[in-house]
């Protein structure tokens, strides 16, 4: 993983005809649902972070766009962008195929059960539109937080970047051909479906995420129906808390974006990883 952050970070998504829109040929949408992950699949590959080392890829990236590129997070002499929550945290990435560069990280923090101190990403700010009270049914360890998704600005599309080559290493200088660049802008969903995976795998009861109003409508066109259940507040933008019951992960979904879940999942279902021991006692007053 060598590319800089440079650039604003983008959460582009791909345009893909919603399930509203016209209805269309029963075997011309198999084909355009095979396409979508046809395309993905042949650049990139869903990791289950397993390793220290692999985890250090999430760090280094998230250390170059939190903190040197948006200034949220303080620098440090490590490069290394992590929190208390990175403890319990299932992390993701996204490697980008023919070199081997890690396109970008995600993460599902899920509370130990039982660890009166262990906090959500969420709980780490101080945020008084936020009324735990009315969280107080969810226990520990049956709820994620996704949270810190970061791609390196080597692997966003910009409108002044066609024809120019992509920098990945001072020795190296590589080229994404323009079908990968047109691929760029299913980063940030693929990475947001490895989060919901997770959820999935580890039988989690909810998906918790904080992020901007904006992008929830983005998401909700294609059938990841995050529902706000805090007032607006103010954190480096206007930012609200949204929930995702596991029943309607992926109910919701259109097609194209169903048959990409279900390729990720897969791909991270085959991987080893550490998921939940024991059932959680969810009558337990164990309260995130």
């Amino acid at each position: 993983m060598s590319c800089s952050a440079t650039g604003s970070i983008a959460f582009e998504i791909w345009e893909i005809t919603p399930r509203s829109g016209k209805a269309m040929e029963h075997s011309r949408e198999n084909a355009m649902d095979r396409s979508l992950v046809r395309n993905f699949s042949i650049y990139f590959r869903p990791q289950y972070a397993a390793s220290r080392h692999q985890r250090r890829f999430s760090y280094t990236i998230r250390y170059q766009v939190y903190a040197e590129e948006l200034g949220w997070e303080p620098l440090n002499e490590s490069r290394l962008e992590r929190d208390e929550c990175d403890n319990y945290a299932h992390h993701c990435l996204l490697e980008h195929k023919r070199t081997g560069d890690i396109a970008g990280c995600v993460r599902l923090v899920i509370t130990p059960p039982g660890d009166a101190q262990a906090r959500l990403p969420f709980q780490l700010h101080d945020i008084d539109a936020i009324n735990t009270d009315s969280l107080h049914h969810l226990t520990k360890g049956s709820i994620g937080e996704i949270s810190r998704l970061a791609v390196p600005s080597c692997f966003r599309r910009r409108a002044n970047e066609a024809g120019k080559p992509f920098i990945l290493d001072n020795h190296n200088p590589t080229y994404f051909t323009q079908e990968e660049r047109r691929n760029f802008p299913n980063i940030s969903i693929g990475l947001y479906l490895s989060a919901i995976a997770l959820v999935d795998l580890c039988g989690l009861d909810f998906a918790l995420v904080v992020m901007e109003p904006r992008l929830q409508r983005h998401l909700r066109r294609y059938g990841l129906c995050f529902q706000q259940i805090s007032p607006s507040f103010e954190l480096r933008g206007e930012r609200a808390l949204f929930s995702l019951p596991r029943t309607e992960l992926t109910c919701h979904m259109n097609p194209q974006i169903k048959a990409l879940y279900d390729y990720i999942l897969e791909e991270l279902d085959t991987q080893p990883w550490h998921r939940p021991r024991q059932p959680v006692d969810r009558q337990r007053n164990d309260p995130i």
